[in-house]
C-alpha cells in the first residue's frame, strides 16, 4: 500500500505502467469536475468511479480486497478514515465474488485519514476498510481510480 500526498503521486509511476498513467491522469485532470458514476481512461484497465456517500460507524464497516484491481483512493471533499492491512491474517468472511472482483474478511488494521490532499493506492494484497466515520458521520465525495495490474 501507498499512502502519500498528492504532490508526491509522481513518485510511484514506475512501479506498473498503467499505475503511471492513472497518476498522471490524477495529476493532470480536475477530479472535482467528474460527475458521479464510471469514467473509462483506458478500456477496462484503468477507470474512475466517482461516488458520494455518508461515512459509517465502524461496527458498519467491512474489510474488503481485491485480485485484478489495485484502488487509487482519492476524497476530492469530506474526510473519512480507512482501515490498512494485509491479507496475511484476514479471516475470508464472505468469498471471492470474480464479477465484481471483491471478497470481505474479518480482521483487524491500522486506520489512516484521507484528506483531499492525499491518496492512498491498495494492492491486491492490501484489505481496506473504507468510509469510516471520524468522530461523527460526515458527508465524502471520492474517486477512486481502479488499475488493473
Amino acid at each position: 500500500m501507498i499512502i502519500d500526498q498528492l504532490d508526491n503521486s509522481r513518485l510511484y509511476s514506475a512501479i506498473n505502467i498503467r499505475l503511471a498513467v492513472a497518476l498522471g491522469y490524477i495529476q493532470n485532470y480536475d477530479l472535482s469536475k467528474l460527475e458521479i458514476g464510471r469514467h473509462t481512461i483506458e478500456d477496462d484497465d484503468i477507470f474512475a468511479l466517482v461516488s458520494e456517500y455518508e461515512t459509517e460507524d465502524l461496527d458498519n464497516s467491512k474489510w474488503e480486497a481485491h485480485q485484478k484491481y489495485a484502488d487509487i483512493q482519492i476524497v476530492i471533499s469530506g474526510i473519512e478514515q480507512i482501515g490498512v492491512a494485509s491479507l496475511k491474517g484476514m479471516k475470508v468472511n464472505t468469498p471471492y465474488n470474480s464479477e465484481k472482483d471483491i471478497e470481505f474478511y474479518d480482521g483487524e488494521g491500522d486506520f489512516v485519514i484521507l484528506r483531499p490532499d492525499n491518496f492512498a493506492v491498495l494492492f491486491p494484497s492490501d484489505a481496506h476498510l473504507p468510509k469510516v466515520a471520524i468522530g461523527g458521520k460526515t458527508k465524502v465525495r471520492k474517486v477512486v481510480v481502479k488499475v488493473r495490474l
